[in-house]
């Protein structure tokens, strides 16, 4: 009887470990810590338009005054 409990507790903790617990992800440093302003800005980070609001690559991003723009014409709205 104890070894039929044991069998099925056993069977229980495999299926826990195995399916259920998650692990915890590996993160890089730079993914943990919130962006310094002193770190370098690399150009397939992502920057908000400041006069739609939204997401473009650095690379596709026009710069004006110290504000990041989508296009020219978000550029000219402003």
């Amino acid at each position: 009887m104890i070894l039929k409990v044991l069998l099925v507790l056993a069977v229980i903790a495999t299926v826990y470990f195995m399916f259920i617990k998650k692990k915890p992800l590996k993160t890089s440093k730079s993914h943990t810590k919130k962006r310094d302003t002193s770190e370098k800005i690399e150009s397939n980070d992502m920057v908000e338009c400041q006069s739609c609001g939204i997401y473009s690559e650095l690379s596709d991003s026009i710069l004006s005054g110290s504000k990041y723009y989508c296009s020219t014409e978000c550029l000219e709205k402003s």
